[in-house]
């Protein structure tokens, strides 16, 4: 069975400290995650100095500045990111980030030389982004937080275009055209995978509609895993129970450390349960073909029943109710001859608890 792809996101938890960020690669290694992932932008491409603060970001830093002064602190530099990508290279972990624009998007798969981008829930409305991503053909993972199932295949349309290198010019027309033309569907597949999310830090259990992983992966024939924002790891490894083939967690080196999204994260002890718990799952899963299983099988006779005399039963007697009974073990007759059995005479002489024998 295919291993669950677990992704560490380091996301912003680095606070704009190319250590701390270091120290939480350190952390996705020991706890055996397959990548970890960050956030490449440049505050002024995506926030606008009017754009206010989410109600968790109130909560977790305060009020007093906008959220483009709480992001501009957040933000490393592209230099940093060579050096994170080597790290991560040294430690044998993959590398992965989100690009918020398009120069972010640009050098992290032009220079760093990225096979993988990950869409953030964000930016799913955000068409020329998207298409930009596209167009340079790399694999994408598809987040869908706060997304219905027509604003996930508008998404679609627009990387299927983008992937077609179509020469006519962006629509709305061609987004629709490319995502049901044979060709579109072909290159969603092999390139593209979803996430469902719930864009809320953290996000409230109630609300984390697991259900919509099998929504979406029927209803557009496409891998799907699972970016969660809960507390906690249990609905992490329900996630993967229900068939999420990617998982993305916040991690933290603290999760009282200042900064928005380190409530909302795992600690290092949480992250290596997840990895264990993510892995023990998956050996449980097995196959779905309902057989005993090896270790099953030396229980059965002893486990279940077969008919045996409930008293001294004399040779040429008949077998009624009275005098046979169903026991441990599993040795004889089984219970499904019983009806079988009654009114027969007994070949031979049985003593309370042997074995009924017809022959």
């Amino acid at each position: 069975m295919k291993e669950t792809f677990i992704i560490a996101e380091a996301g912003v938890n680095h606070n704009g400290d190319i250590k701390l960020a270091k120290r939480l690669v350190d952390i996705a290694v020991r706890s055996r995650a397959n990548a970890v992932k960050f956030q490449t932008f440049i505050t002024e491409n995506v926030i606008s100095t009017f754009a206010p603060k989410a109600d968790y970001q109130v909560k977790m830093t305060g009020g007093d500045e906008s959220q483009f002064e709480m992001v501009k602190k957040l933000e490393l530099s592209f230099e940093h990111f060579r050096e994170l990508k080597e790290y991560c290279d040294e430690n044998g972990i993959k590398f992965l980030s989100t690009p918020f624009d398009k120069e972010s998007a640009d050098f992290l798969i032009d220079e760093l030389q990225l096979d993988t981008i990950k869409i953030p829930s964000g930016e799913i409305t955000n068409a020329p982004l998207i298409y930009h991503i596209a167009q340079k053909q790399p694999n994408i993972i598809l987040s869908t937080g706060m997304a219905t199932l027509g604003e996930i295949e508008s998404a679609l349309g627009i990387i299927a275009f983008g992937f077609l290198n179509k020469s006519e010019e962006p629509s709305l027309n061609a987004f629709s055209e490319s995502f049901i033309s044979e060709e579109g569907q072909k290159v969603l597949r092999e390139k593209v995978k979803l996430l469902h999310c719930t864009t809320e830090y953290p996000a409230p259990v109630e609300e984390v509609n697991l259900l919509a992983i099998q929504t979406m992966h029927n209803t557009f024939g496409l891998e799907t895993g699972y970016s969660d924002h809960t507390e906690g790891i249990a609905i992490t490894i329900a996630a993967v129970a229900m068939g999420a083939s990617i998982i993305e967690k916040h991690i933290t080196y603290d999760k009282y450390a200042e900064g928005p999204d380190h409530k909302a994260s795992l600690s290092p002890e949480e992250l290596t349960l997840l990895v264990d718990g993510i892995r023990q799952v998956e050996l449980a899963k097995g196959t779905g073909v309902k057989i005993p299983s090896k270790s099953e099988l030396k229980n059965i006779q002893i486990a279940r029943k077969s008919i045996v005399a409930s008293r001294d039963i004399e040779e040429g007697e008949l077998l009624t109710i009275h005098n046979i009974a169903i026991k441990r073990p599993g040795t004889g007759l089984p219970p499904l001859d019983y009806w079988k059995v009654l009114g027969e005479s007994s070949k031979r002489k049985f003593k309370k608890d042997e074995g009924i024998i017809l022959k």
